[in-house]
């Protein structure tokens, strides 16, 4: 993978800035969590990793049993922490997480060198992008994505290369924000959010993602909203964590207003 290929926010944010370090994300993984059973009276950073891990399990979950038979592949792993956790909680054949950043790559072995000595043939981390994953027709079970996607350019090609590293049958799962229907809400969110100003986050409709899978060739799409588990849970630890008028604290009043939603996302590839 051409490191100029990256785009060059995605590139500072997860190379030199290393986002894993901001004060909104803490233990590595950088997604905003499920934090649907947890106390946010006044959360601590160690709530805040738990509710990153259950945003993992409910993505890991969709996957059917028995998991010991299923051959995965994470697109957008990052610190590589949740694939870690795939294989050690779920116990899945092997798990191999995708990175565009040869950064997070390098962090994603570092990190996980206790694990990748233990599942020396069942963990691994390697480059690539969601519109070119390095794996042959058909040699997996299943393909997950944990709040990467709303940083593709486009989806129409993960839909298609999803369906064709994935075997018959076999399931993808993703879990992002997506931007609402609407002349003027990809206006309106980079306003609110610098992180659609500045193009690291783009406005990506569910409609258009849920047409490129069947059109690549997936059935059983379904979609679930779980924002109301996601936003206020994150704002309110936010609220402790950040400046007030920092713009990471304009993901509630998005959601508020409709601009966006956050959606788990599954489905099958075809016979």
């Amino acid at each position: 993978m051409d490191h100029n290929h990256i785009p060059p926010t995605v590139r500072r944010t997860y190379g030199a800035d290393d986002l894993s370090t901001a004060p909104s994300f803490a233990g590595g993984f950088i997604n905003f969590g499920d934090w649907q059973g947890i106390d946010v009276t006044a959360p601590t950073p160690e709530d805040r990793v738990r509710s990153q891990e259950q945003l993992y399990r409910r993505v890991l979950r969709a996957f059917p049993e028995p998991r010991e038979q299923l051959r995965l592949a994470e697109v957008g792993c990052g610190r590589g922490l949740g694939a870690a956790l795939a294989l050690r909680e779920f116990r899945f054949a092997s798990v191999t997480g995708v990175d565009i950043h040869p950064d997070q790559i390098e962090r994603a072995r570092a990190v996980n060198s206790r694990a990748l000595a233990t599942y020396p043939d069942r963990l691994t981390y390697t480059i690539g992008s969601a519109d070119e994953l390095p794996f042959p027709d058909a040699s997996l079970d299943g393909l997950y994505s944990v709040e990467a996607a709303q940083h593709f350019r486009e989806l129409t090609g993960f839909a298609r290369e999803s369906a064709r590293v994935l075997r018959p049958g076999g399931r993808l799962v993703v879990t992002t924000f997506f931007a609402a229907p609407g002349d003027d809400v990809t206006e309106r969110l980079k306003i609110l959010l610098a992180s659609f100003a500045d193009g690291l986050d783009i406005a990506h409709h569910l409609d258009d993602f849920t047409t490129d899978l069947t059109a690549a060739g997936f059935t059983d799409v379904t979609t679930e909203s779980i924002g109301s588990d996601v936003w206020p849970g994150l704002d309110r630890y936010l609220a402790d964590t950040v400046p007030t008028d920092h713009w990471t604290r304009n993901f509630l009043p998005a959601w508020h207003h409709g601009l966006l939603d956050y959606h788990l996302v599954t489905a099958t590839r075809a016979a």
